[in-house]
């Protein structure tokens, strides 16, 4: 039986209010499930402070698509862009939901940040967001500039399931040559859909996000099947000629070795990559700011893009 690690004192408290208070997923409808995690956030701050924030729609082949805009307080005349996809298993969470995540990554890094609302399954399967996720980036392609944006210097970006999502259309952009991606930071991601690697035995239960959610969130978002490139990243038949990465892990979550395993063939396939895992922390927690581990892993995180972003 496996040995449950040493956990910070603070780790390990947070883990245990989640537990015990986060709703069982797989036993409420979607539309409910939303509203009872809409109703558990704090009123948002507003905070870090922006010089500027936009929300607008574009239009899009799909219909149309919600952004918001966050351009920081900053003396560069044109600042790398960030086109980012929220987490939320697919199902769940928003532009609200994570604003000040996009708030601080602005800030930390030094980018514009597009946050992306796109469409959230079962209504729609993927690979709706996916979908999404692309036309976003090729509307920032060509409107970066009017938001303070440097159009030669976009990454894609998401946590968890967005982390999925810029992995993917990371591939479709180098695939239908879209939109030259100077890097992809995939935090946590949702790479795959195998649930027999060693993080999933070791940290399936009792940390937050477990197996059981796992498979549930797969099913509303791939009914008919995970076959799909535009789905899994690691069904592209190769990983070469990808932007530079930013492959951030968490030991204590489920699908972290499927991303250390991704940062490893990203690597393999020829692609410089900056890979770090965070051991002791767990799925999501870049979005508890009020976690004292948090703040110093984003200052890393937000330097590693940076350096990739500098350098792209």
């Amino acid at each position: 039986m496996a040995v449950r690690p040493t956990l910070h004192p603070e780790v390990a408290a947070m883990l245990a209010t989640l537990d015990a208070g986060f709703p069982d997923i797989t036993a409420v409808p979607p539309t409910e499930l939303r509203e009872l995690i809409r109703d558990r956030r704090a009123p948002l701050q507003h905070l870090p402070d922006m010089r500027e924030v936009t929300d607008l729609t574009i239009e899009t082949a799909d219909g149309n698509l919600a952004l918001r805009i966050f351009r920081p307080h900053c003396g560069d005349p044109e600042l790398p862009v960030v086109v980012f996809a929220h987490g939320g298993g697919f199902v769940f969470c928003d532009l609200d939901s994570h604003d000040e995540l996009c708030r601080s990554m602005a800030q930390g890094a030094g980018v514009v940040v597009v946050s992306v609302d796109y469409r959230l399954a079962p209504e729609h399967a993927g690979p709706a967001a996916h979908d999404d996720v692309y036309a976003a980036l090729e509307w920032t392609s060509k409107n970066a500039a009017e938001y303070g944006g440097d159009p030669t210097r976009i990454a894609l970006a998401g946590d968890s399931a967005g982390g999925n999502l810029a992995a993917t259309v990371a591939i479709a952009a180098r695939d239908r040559g879209g939109p030259a991606v100077a890097a992809q930071v995939l935090l946590y991601p949702v790479i795959d859909d195998d649930f027999g690697t060693e993080s999933y035995r070791l940290y399936g239960t009792g940390y937050y996000n477990t197996t059981k959610a796992m498979k549930w969130y797969w099913q509303q978002y791939a009914p008919n099947g995970t076959e799909d490139v535009r789905l899994v990243p690691t069904r592209a038949e190769t990983l070469a000629g990808l932007p530079p990465a930013v492959v951030i892990t968490a030991e204590l979550d489920p699908p972290c070795s499927s991303g250390d395993a991704y940062a490893a063939r990203l690597t393999a396939d020829g692609v410089r990559v900056r890979h770090h895992r965070f051991d002791g922390l767990f799925h999501g927690f870049l979005t508890f700011p009020s976690l004292s581990l948090t703040a110093p892993a984003r200052e890393q995180i937000w330097e590693m893009m940076r350096d990739v972003l500098d350098n792209a």
